[in-house]
């Protein structure tokens, strides 16, 4: 059997590429890179994450010692640590949450812009960015402004660039009846039950009991499936995020982000914190920082009145001397210069591909800079928003999720527009226990009056 983000053989490249993208020096990392290899061992990670040939038992047995050897190169960073208390240290004084009263038309705006760019995204998720564009242009859909759809898709482009397998059957415009299930709207889901359930007590363990009551293990991927593994054998967090899991700084933190900056409108600092408590469950450095940004960004987009006010308070939550940072910063940059029209949308995704050359598409920095690009540059439309998130072909679910979820939340449900809301009918699949749907409205409804209790 193969199992995608699993196999030992398989883990091993993408662990090389974790240590570069860390800073660890080549000297520590291409002795060990050169036996794996000398034994036939592959450096390169195969785009789904899994070798194509299974492994003998031999190279199997030594992937996992030379995983073992390359974990302890995963050393300490000042300028990028894990522990609260250490992150904190290096950010600025809290600000004071922002006081405003709260609106639940801002609240449902977010549930339903999730769920929509969410679906954008769906069917053209592994399609890099030419071939979303080829896709939409011979749909007349260039630039983005609806839902995808085959009907008058040339055979030759849809053989060149096919769908998402598993999504587009449910996501495509002709056949979109509600919110197909997705673990983009599976982890806010599972995230409100347990907050409603323990409050202010909810701890890193809570969510790990909760993956392995509610979540299936077919259902998670990359960090979250390597940390469901750890789970299982016993591992005590943060090793649970630590051991054998290359992808600890890539997006699956992030995506996990919305209702812990929902819980907690205005006050980006207590947004942070709750998504510190789920990030590091599977992350570490950038990938907890992610979870930290977002939900910082979800929880000013309830409250505040721009984009430009929403990025800032996020900024706060996130060490400046960290990668993340830095990718935040050139996408703000980038979002900047597109909004004043010194750089065209494509130009705009020419920088950041170039800065990012060669990372994964589903890492939290080049996903994180460019959705700091698109709500900069378009945080008054939401259609503009998520169709740049997704035209730039890297997560293209999660991104237009995330990019969604803030624009829905500044502009509120009436601003998103009903092309892309009325699709959903007011529908939520789901693969969680309680039910395979859920109404968005009365999702909304929960978390604002979890909101309620915690401002």
């Amino acid at each position: 059997m193969r199992l995608t983000w699993s196999q030992p053989e398989d883990l091993v490249a993408a662990e090389l590429a974790a240590l570069r993208e860390q800073g660890v020096a080549e000297a520590e990392i291409a002795p060990i890179e050169r036996r794996w290899a000398e034994a036939g061992g592959s450096t390169q990670l195969a785009p789904s994450g899994a070798s194509a040939e299974p492994a003998s038992q031999e190279i199997r047995a030594l992937a996992r010692t030379v995983l073992d050897e390359l974990q302890t190169l995963q050393t300490p960073s000042a300028g990028e640590p894990d522990e609260w208390e250490d992150i904190v240290a290096l950010l600025p004084p809290a600000a004071p949450g922002i006081r405003t009263s709260l609106n639940f038309e801002r609240m449902h705006g977010a549930w339903l812009g999730r769920a929509a760019g969410c679906l954008l995204g769906k069917p053209v998720e592994k399609i890099p960015r030419e071939g979303i564009e080829q896709i939409a242009r011979a749909t007349g859909n260039w630039p983005i402004r609806s839902y995808f759809t085959a009907v008058g898709l040339p055979r030759e482009i849809a053989e060149r660039w096919p769908w998402n397998r598993r999504s587009a059957p449910t996501s495509l415009v002709e056949n979109i009846d509600g919110m197909p299930e997705d673990d983009d709207l599976n982890f806010p889901i599972l995230t409100l039950e347990l907050m409603e359930t323990h409050g202010r007590n909810l701890s890193t363990e809570h969510f790990a009991e909760a993956w392995l009551a509610a979540l299936p293990a077919g259902r998670v991927f990359t960090a979250e499936r390597a940390a469901y593994r750890n789970i299982l054998d016993a591992r005590t967090v943060p090793d649970t995020a630590r051991h054998h899991n290359p992808f600890r700084e890539w997006i699956g933190a992030l995506i996990r982000a919305d209702v812990h900056g929902w819980a907690h409108p205005g006050d980006v600092r207590a947004a942070a914190a709750s998504g510190w408590t789920d990030a590091r469950l599977s992350h570490t450095r950038n990938g907890i920082y992610g979870e930290m940004w977002a939900a910082a960004m979800c929880s000013a987009s309830l409250t505040a009145t721009s984009a430009d006010a929403v990025l800032d308070a996020a900024d706060t939550v996130v060490p400046p001397d960290s990668r993340l940072a830095a990718a935040v910063r050139l996408g703000r940059q980038t979002g900047t210069a597109l909004a004043e029209g010194s750089l065209t949308s494509a130009a705009a995704l020419d920088v950041l591909h170039a800065e990012f050359d060669g990372m994964h598409w589903v890492h939290t920095l080049n996903n994180a800079a460019l959705t700091a690009c698109a709500i900069q540059a378009y945080g008054g439309d939401f259609g503009a928003a998520i169709a740049l998130g997704v035209s730039g072909g890297w997560d293209t679910d999660s991104i237009g999720a995330t990019i969604g979820s803030i624009v829905g939340g500044l502009l509120g449900a009436d601003g998103i527009g009903e092309a892309w809301t009325d699709p959903l009918k007011d529908s939520v699949a789901t693969s969680l226990p309680g039910g395979a749907e859920r109404s968005i409205r009365e999702l909304a409804e929960r978390t604002f009056r979890l909101s309620e209790g915690t401002s």
